[in-house]
């Protein structure tokens, strides 16, 4: 079947799912693609393949062929395209991925269908607007966005592109920590919720850092992206980069994804418009001195190391996002009929004591279906690609994640600011000028991001 054929089969052979669960807005994926024979693979780029990104070429390489792969570091680009484990179709038959250091080639691509993005966090919005502009499915890595702006602007595209986003918080496809947790709590098994902790763990100090040269592998300037051009420090780059405010939001975003994004997930708190509206500094510590909010040194690490951000919901419920708790790394859910906690190895607690000789018959199946939106609970990328040809939202919608991504840079924001911070969830607005011009960052000319 030649790539023209295809493409139009894709197109003509698309149907439109039923809306099943608790889909929100409306129905996600109106074109589905519709895969029947060989010659009609999935075929995936993947942009961004260290780290995260090599990880899960690894995982989609059973699902999809994976036929291009992209890094703006030659070294991390020739690893992926001589990797066994990335280049092989499901068949088993061996591919030879085309390689580009330019995201832009992959989404000229008729050929390519979807793109799995695992580019550090400050890319990840503007190379998602532009690949479903460009007709793609989407697979994002957390965090998925670098201000609340992005938020705006990649729920916006979303909703007028309508193609499958799944986003790479894993932790919604636990079926036996994270997703009972979040029936149980939603069940009432714990009463009323109170006060919820999540422990993310503190972020990296290091520095002072020497200043230096771009190694020749590396396309330093295209690294940087929308951020503000500055000299090269090796700690910036790779797997330090989530230790700058520039690029990251610490770990803020890099476990808040995670674990906020849970905590409010069972809670059903991630829908539009909901969410806390007061944030207070109990703790916000910085490996340097802050100014008006910003750091003062251009050669540290600079998000914070130790904080306790409490976030006030408007029922008086508070959840508390801390880097140390005497529970270690999880979430802790209390409430007024017990207290449960939860991390990716285990659930804890009298609630759960209780139940767990009874929880095929208390939460069977069809519950944890509910959670993937009328879908069978399975693996996180198998969800993706069973979204891309059957149509509906995947677990880890664009939608509900920006939610708490958003309440995660709010976090940060007070923590920068060393003060409280009121919310208004609805209006998407902050009580005042200062915390409010924290909320978008100008972006370097040649690399802003799409506005739809």
């Amino acid at each position: 079947m030649s790539k023209t054929t295809r493409r139009d089969f894709l197109r003509q052979s698309a149907v439109t799912a039923a809306a099943v669960g608790t889909v929100p807005y409306f129905l996600s994926s109106q074109q589905p693609i519709l895969a029947q024979q060989a010659s009609d693979r999935i075929r995936m780029g993947c942009i961004g393949v260290n780290g995260m990104g090599r990880g899960n070429a690894h995982g989609f390489n059973r699902l999809v062929d994976i036929v291009a792969v992209c890094d703006v570091d030659s070294e991390h680009l020739r690893n992926a395209q001589n990797d066994d484990n990335i280049g092989r179709r499901v068949d088993g038959s061996k591919i030879n991925p085309d390689g580009y250091k330019d995201y832009r080639k992959i989404l000229e691509r008729d050929d390519i269908d979807v793109v799995s993005i695992g580019t550090p966090d400050h890319w990840h919005t503007k190379i998602s607007i532009e690949a479903m502009q460009a007709g793609k499915h989407v697979f994002c890595e957390k965090p998925l966005t670098l201000t609340i702006e992005e938020d705006q602007l990649i729920r916006a595209a979303g909703k007028k592109y309508d193609k499958v986003f799944q986003v790479g918080t894993q932790q919604r496809s636990q079926r036996n920590e994270f997703a009972l947790a979040t029936l149980m709590v939603r069940k009432g098994l714990l009463g009323k919720i109170q006060k919820i902790t999540c422990d993310i763990g503190g972020g990296d100090v290091g520095g002072p850092f020497a200043k230096g040269t771009p190694p020749k592998w590396l396309d330093w300037d295209v690294w940087q992206g929308q951020c503000k051009e500055v000299d090269y420090i090796p700690q910036r780059v790779h797997s330090h980069f989530r230790w700058w405010y520039e690029y990251s939001g610490g770990k803020f975003t890099d476990w808040g994804a995670h674990h906020v994004d849970c905590a409010m997930w069972a809670l059903d708190r991630l829908k539009e418009g909901d969410g806390p509206v007061k944030f207070t500094p109990v703790i916000a510590e910085h490996p340097m001195p802050y100014k008006d909010g910003y750091p003062t040194e251009d050669n540290k690490f600079n998000t914070s190391q130790r904080f306790d951000i409490a976030c006030t919901f408007e029922d008086g419920a508070v959840m508390h996002v801390v880097s140390h708790s005497p529970d270690g790394n999880g979430i802790l859910f209390e409430g007024t009929e017990g207290r449960m906690y939860v991390n990716r190895g285990r659930i804890a607690g009298k609630p759960f004591e209780d139940i767990k000789d009874k929880v095929r018959d208390m939460f069977p199946d069809e519950e944890f279906n509910k959670l993937y939106n009328g879908k069978r609970f399975e693996g996180h990328k198998e969800n993706f690609v069973r979204c891309m040809r059957e149509g509906g939202l995947p677990v880890s919608d664009l939608y509900s994640h920006v939610q708490a991504m958003t309440v995660c840079h709010l976090c940060a924001i007070t923590a920068r600011l060393g003060r409280e911070i009121a919310w208004n969830p609805k209006t998407e607005k902050t009580g005042d000028p200062q915390s409010q011009s924290f909320i978008a960052r100008e972006q370097r000319k040649g690399y802003e991001i799409p506005r739809t």
